[in-house]
């Protein structure tokens, strides 16, 4: 069945963060917005056509996760990451972020250490710092273009307060899809200083070709060690629909997460959100693979366009995710200005890079899950405003 990506589909008025926060956000209705995280196509067919059937009925009651909810997600993990889950492992939450809030809450306690790897997605500074936990960074390395983990640094950070890592997998905003030896020798630390590892996986699914994600509790040694966060929002496009699980094989874990959960009232279920979410994993296969082809094409434009034409712009070429982490230090501004750049000279909405911590100075993220026009056109908009700059810029 084919998918036109290439529609374009006007999001204004809709409530949209992305689209009608413009002004809120940058100051300006006046940019193409290529910011947060969520994708201008349309949905898989088959979850409009689940939604439609479900919004026939006339009562929107409360509403708990059906059998199949659970064996779409379990056949759905098992074929496209070759883990082995159990129906019993899953905790119905509200999104990613409050599954790790709720994670924070159970498993650690105020004035002791989490870890994060910035530069990394904002959101994991906030659930550490205002449940007044300590941030513990391990920045990550870049070297020549590509991010690694710094295990040697990681040795230096750790100390007995130290309980728990949160770990971004794909990486955010960086692209990065981290190999078996890299989640291996993460898992012997955290096992040999008994940090529990929170795994934001909701990346997971957009993994470009030549590349696998591998989910870090599918490591036997480590599942019993490890609370995963998934959700359909960015494979699906369903962010709005606030539907995701947390999978936990251990049940004394599980018991305590579900704990934390009942006493924040965050145990209610979206009536929409379940019917999209299983409608999405018992159907949304080809859809997805289709989508990967075209944001595959999206990069490929974006990087020869850099490499051709901005060459003093150097995208981090992502192994997976629709972001791409922009390196523009090259360009003759200080990191400070690089947000009023993007904005008022080219145009267009970018993430700045300090806003993802540390390491995120002189970088911008760019979100390429859009029409292959409008990304076009942006790229257009910033080659235009980069040859206005003085000096040695293309």
């Amino acid at each position: 069945m084919p998918y036109n990506f290439d529609q374009i589909i006007n999001r204004e008025q809709t409530g949209s963060v992305k689209w009608d926060r413009r002004a809120e956000v940058f100051g300006s209705e006046d940019l193409l917005p290529l910011w947060v995280a969520d994708m201008d196509f349309a949905v898989p067919p088959c979850v409009t056509k689940a939604l439609m059937e479900r919004i026939k009925h006339p009562v929107y009651g409360y509403t708990f996760p059906p059998p199949q909810f659970y064996q779409a997600f379990c056949e759905w993990v098992v074929k496209r990451h070759q883990w082995t889950i159990e129906p019993e492992w899953l905790v119905v939450t509200p999104g990613v972020v409050p599954a790790l809030a709720l994670a924070v809450l159970a498993f650690t306690q105020p004035g002791e250490g989490v870890i994060i790897q910035p530069p990394v997605y904002g959101p994991f500074f906030r659930v550490v710092e205002n449940n007044r936990r300590q941030l513990v960074l391990n920045p990550l390395k870049e070297e020549n273009g590509r991010y690694t983990m710094d295990f040697d640094h990681l040795e230096t950070v750790v100390n007995p307060q130290v309980k728990m890592m949160i770990l971004c997998s794909p990486h955010n905003p960086v692209g990065r899809v981290w190999t078996r030896e890299e989640l291996e020798r993460l898992g012997e630390f955290c096992r040999r200083h008994q940090i529990l590892i929170v795994s934001d996986e909701i990346h997971a699914d957009l993994v470009y070709p030549n590349y696998h994600h591998l989910p870090v509790a599918a490591l036997p040694e480590l599942a019993q060690h490890t609370i995963t966060c998934f959700a359909p929002s960015k494979t699906f496009n369903l962010p709005g629909l606030t539907t995701a699980v947390t999978v936990i094989p251990d049940p004394e874990k599980r018991r305590r997460f579900q704990q934390v959960q009942s006493a924040l009232g965050m145990h209610i279920h979206n009536t929409l959100g379940i019917t999209a979410f299983t409608a999405a994993y018992q159907q949304g296969e080809t859809w997805l693979e289709a989508l990967i082809s075209y944001l595959q094409g999206n990069l490929d434009f974006l990087m020869a366009f850099f490499a051709a034409r901005l060459p003093a712009i150097k995208p981090v070429p992502p192994e997976g995710t629709y972001l791409v982490w922009l390196d523009c230090r090259r360009l003759p501004l200080p990191p400070n200005m690089l947000k009023s750049f993007f904005i008022h000279d080219a145009k267009v909405g970018l993430n700045n890079g300090s806003d993802f911590g540390p390491g995120g100075e002189g970088f911008q993220r760019l979100n390429l899950a859009c029409p292959r026009p409008r990304l076009e056109e942006a790229l257009h908009r910033i080659e235009q405003a980069v040859g206005k700059l003085p000096g040695e810029n293309r």
